[in-house]
């Protein structure tokens, strides 16, 4: 079967939340520990959150989650059209030029551009038009994220040839459920997948440097939050949608949260959640369901199951099913398939 094109998902002219997966080839372990040479390639997973914090003060696209593990890595962004278009003519050369610099210091920093350098972008209409539709572009994102890393680890072991699996896998995030469930899923997967006990012990991860930034954990008030480069997670009910708000720090593309609870409620949520999905978990696990699924109109059965298996369960677009029966490809207008894991979920379970 053909794969769908990635326009009939999302487009960079249109605000949009994807979960994005990208895997090495052969999902051999080029990030981590490699059982099969006995090499260690953590340094790798340092780089690539190197480059994202880098990533979120350029572009117009906000990191909400990540997770890196051995041999893939996942991303929760969110597009940001609305965003790019309040940045003057500077700033959208300037910020293209960071993310592809023309100089670079000896440690491989970017060198601000100078004048001359942000003339040749600012002068010609055509390009600082094509840049500004890249800077809130998912897949400009991705293609600038993963070539660089490619190409330094293939230089790091003298290799050629190609380093990750293929091209990258994104789900569209439609409601607020699928959001809250991918969140976790993401924030999760090193739990899930048994290389850590807790939430605090998930290296590279956003709730890692979540929990690290909260006030009782820094240990110098005066540092810098360590998740300074992501979305915040609460988001003020009252204006939201109404407006674009442009971060007044160059850590990220905007101050604006993407879930209806605080950090601290979400960091709760996750360890009630550990405990149901990851047999063994030491604590008790709480009777009670978290008042935001009762919010959501979920289960605790549902939402179990969707964060053990939310990359089973979702293709192309992901959300409850009175969302996704609403959903339609941008061009040919078709629905889009939904896979039998979903119809079973949702059809054994009260939602």
């Amino acid at each position: 079967m053909a794969r769908l094109a990635r326009s009939e998902v999302f487009d960079p002219e249109e605000t949009a939340i994807v979960h994005v997966v990208q895997r090495c080839v052969r999902r051999c372990w080029l990030l981590g520990d490699d059982p099969v040479s006995g090499k260690n390639y953590d340094h790798r997973k340092r780089w690539l959150e190197g480059c994202l914090q880098r990533f979120a003060g350029c572009f117009g696209i906000d990191l909400l989650c990540f997770s890196i593990l051995s041999n893939h890595f996942h991303l929760i962004l969110r597009s940001r059209p609305d965003v790019v278009a309040s940045w003057d003519d500077t700033q959208v050369a300037r910020r293209w030029l960071m993310i592809c610099p023309l100089r670079k210091d000896a440690d491989g920093t970017p060198r601000e551009p100078t004048e001359s350098e942000l003339d040749t972008i600012r002068n010609n209409p055509d390009r600082l038009a094509t840049i500004r539709r890249r800077l809130s572009d998912i897949s400009w994102w991705m293609r600038l994220l993963c070539q660089p890393l490619a190409a330094m680890a293939n230089r790091e072991e003298d290799q050629q040839g190609r380093f990750w699996q293929g091209r990258f896998r994104g789900v569209r995030l439609c409601d607020e459920a699928a959001l809250l469930a991918c969140a976790a899923y993401v924030d999760l997967n090193l739990i899930r997948a048994g290389l850590a006990e807790t939430l605090e012990t998930s290296n590279f991860t956003s709730i890692q440097r979540r929990i690290e930034s909260l006030p009782n954990q820094r240990r110098t008030p005066a540092a810098p939050p360590p998740d300074r480069f992501l979305a915040p997670v609460e988001f003020d009910e009252h204006r939201h949608g109404i407006e674009p708000v442009p971060s007044a720090l160059p850590y990220r593309a905007s101050d604006e949260g993407f879930l209806p609870i605080s950090v601290t409620q979400y960091i709760q949520l996750l360890d009630w959640t550990a405990r149901q999905v990851v047999r063994g978990k030491p604590g008790a696990t709480p009777a009670d369901l978290p008042d935001v699924l009762e919010r959501l109109g979920v289960s605790s059965t549902a939402w179990c199951g969707l964060i053990r298996d939310f990359g089973r369960i979702f293709s192309l677009v992901a959300g409850l099913p009175e969302t996704l029966k609403k959903q339609r490809g941008r061009r040919t207008q078709r629905p889009f398939h939904t896979r039998r894991r979903f119809h079973e979920l949702f059809t054994t379970t009260a939602i």
